[in-house]
């Protein structure tokens, strides 16, 4: 499938569902205490420098990262979901911008998060997000990656009653590290977890690595 209509078909989904998902899960970080240690982990790494939320949705944890004294930067591929990111948080800078080709210049963060972000992505797309991530990266500057973990592509058509058209890809975390250590990071730390009540029912992974 061409990559164009592949992330063409993921933005017009989440411009759908913009104001639904905002209202669904734009609080969800109150009931995940394992996210928020990890994102803590994140802010002491960038001590103090600049971090990006890649892949920010309606910007609820851009925020979260602000409101911890922060300077962040949220990039998402909708246009939609960036409107209701800047009208919810009016003091974080928000960019609209893929992926595979983010708004951002040569090493502009001290550290970069992208939660649940690459799993919208085809499986030859993660090595070149990755690099492209690296790129905006300074030297050393940290990476929390999340995703579903599995195999499967899960293509969804109905989104809390709207007409959607996208997949959800599925990983295995020992294929995740690989491709991120061909990008140029090293991976320090791994995490799985179970899904938390009011979640979806799948089993989440974390990475942690650096760009070498």
């Amino acid at each position: 499938m061409d990559d164009n209509i592949n992330h063409g078909r993921a933005k017009a989904s989440y411009d759908t569902v913009a104001e639904d998902y905002q209202e669904r899960i734009g609080g969800e970080l109150a009931d995940k205490p394992v996210d928020r240690a990890l994102l803590g982990a994140v802010l002491e790494e960038a001590a103090g420098g600049p971090v990006a939320d890649l892949g920010c949705g309606p910007g609820h944890v851009a925020a979260w990262l602000a409101e911890q004294g922060a300077e962040v930067v949220g990039i998402d591929l909708s246009p939609g979901m960036v409107a209701v990111a800047r009208r919810e948080h009016p003091a974080v800078e928000f960019r609209e911008g893929d992926l595979l080709r983010l708004p951002a210049a040569d090493g502009e963060f001290a550290a970069a998060v992208a939660l649940y972000s690459v799993i919208h992505l085809e499986p030859h797309e993660l090595k070149p997000a990755f690099a492209e991530m690296r790129r905006v990266l300074r030297p050393g500057g940290v990476l929390l990656v999340s995703f579903h973990l599995g195999a499967e592509v899960r293509r969804l058509e109905e989104w809390w009653g709207h007409a959607v058209d996208v997949d959800f890809h599925f990983l295995d975390q020992d294929a995740v590290a690989e491709q991120l250590t061909e990008a140029g990071f090293a991976v320090e730390a791994r995490l799985q977890r179970a899904p938390r009540p009011h979640e979806a029912e799948t089993h989440r992974g974390y990475l942690l690595a650096r760009r070498t």
